[in-house]
């Protein structure tokens, strides 16, 4: 695959601005988690209660990602980003004029920015359907670098909230909300050739396919494990280690940075050489990481451990999309809202877990292993289907499985 064939094909502008939309979604939908350790104390919450609050947006990011593709259908994939940005400028004006000041408030904006976790529905699907099934990996990984909206939160949020109030942070946050949806609506389009609409009978037939509970549930382990950290690490740095607000979000998007940039790498090498080797790899670097992490304590090995993990698991979110759409090729818009609810789900019990782990424990070792052992679930499955999928459709696909 050469740059060139990027150019030559599909449409570019709508490639950067589904990226600019994730990118700027992926930011505000992680908000809570860089500001976990402000609002924690502002509020007095234990860590069970703020667990649960940076896991909040994912669990309901992954229910509208279902409603956002059903959604997609019937209104196009640009009206339906649209109206879904206006509603989380409106979250962030709310946050901002009238104030989270209970744990219920927290709990209501969490529901609310999952209209922003929800955008991967409608950015990918818009962005993939220019493109061929040969670049379809290369593609949707990056578009789906749009994760590193997090890292931009984990470095500003911190710093911002120090300097202005953690409250303020939302009113800021409008800033670039607005800036993106001028440039969604201005540049982006629908692809020719829009699949059909789709009904809610659609999924629950896809559902009765055993390959879909599988891609679900490797994506569940991938994505949710990238997005758990991310809403955690923060947290996890500052009351693990004794670091400062700011230098536990520096950390934070050190490590998030390098699983972002890993995805698209991700996505390249599984068109390379094929999706089930590469996330083989994946589940194996990243399920021994993270195990390890919960037995380390030094602060740099923990953060040399942490770093390999996100660079697995981001990697890894780049090979389930590329064999996706060489498996449900004529339902990808459906099996992109399932398989990322279920990734929704995933960031939802590693972020809660990790709480719950703190709060009971005293540690964060227990949620750490825990989902270690979700990685060798999943390279165990894996290694079940992978000779079926390249004997049946792998062998017609258009690219490498």
């Amino acid at each position: 695959m050469k740059i060139s064939d990027l150019k030559n094909s599909g449409h570019w502008p709508t490639l950067l601005t589904a990226f600019l939309y994730f990118d700027f979604s992926f930011m505000v939908w992680t908000i809570l988690g860089p500001l976990s350790a402000h609002i924690s104390e502002s509020l007095k919450l234990g860590p069970e209660q703020t667990g649960f609050m940076a896991a909040v947006p994912s669990l309901s990011g992954a229910a509208l990602r279902i409603a956002l593709g059903l959604l997609s259908d019937r209104l196009g994939s640009k009206r339906t980003g649209l109206l879904a940005q206006c509603i989380v400028i409106a979250a962030l004006a709310w946050a901002w004029l009238a104030g989270l000041n209970s744990f219920p408030a927290l709990l209501v904006m969490g529901f609310m920015l999952g209209f922003a976790g929800a955008s991967f529905a409608v950015a990918l699907p818009q962005a993939g359907r220019w493109y061929p099934p040969h670049l379809q990996g290369t593609v949707l990984g990056l578009a789906g670098a749009g994760n590193v909206g997090v890292v931009i939160d984990s470095l500003l949020a911190p710093r911002l909230a120090n300097a202005y109030g953690w409250r303020t942070v939302f009113g800021l946050a409008l800033i670039p909300a607005v800036l993106v949806l001028i440039s969604y609506m201005m540049f982006s389009k629908e692809a020719p050739g829009h699949a059909k609409s789709r009904k809610l009978s659609d999924y629950t037939t896809l559902l009765k396919d055993r390959d879909t509970h599988w891609f679900c549930f490797f994506y569940t382990v991938t994505f949710g494990g990238f997005a758990g950290l991310a809403a955690s690490l923060v947290m996890y740095f500052k009351s693990t280690y004794g670091l400062s607000k700011v230098g536990a979000g520096d950390l934070a998007a050190l490590c998030t940075f390098v699983g972002v940039m890993a995805r698209p790498i991700g996505g390249f090498l599984a068109d390379k050489l094929g999706g089930t080797r590469s996330l083989q790899v994946c589940y194996v670097v990243g399920g021994v990481m993270l195990g390890a992490c919960a037995f380390a304590t030094a602060l740099p090995l923990n953060v040399g451990l942490l770093l390999v993990a996100m660079a697995a698991l981001g990697a890894g979110n780049g090979a389930v999309f590329q064999l996706l759409p060489q498996r449900f090729s004529k339902e990808i818009g459906t099996m992109t809202g399932l398989v990322g609810a279920g990734g929704g789900v995933g960031g939802f019990l590693l972020a809660a877990g990790l709480g719950w782990s703190r709060g009971v424990t005293g540690s964060y070792a227990a949620g750490l292993i825990v989902f270690a052992v979700f990685c060798a679930l999943a390279l165990t499955g894996l290694r079940t289907v992978k000779h079926r999928w390249r004997s049946t459709w792998g062998a017609m696909a258009a690219a490498r499985v």
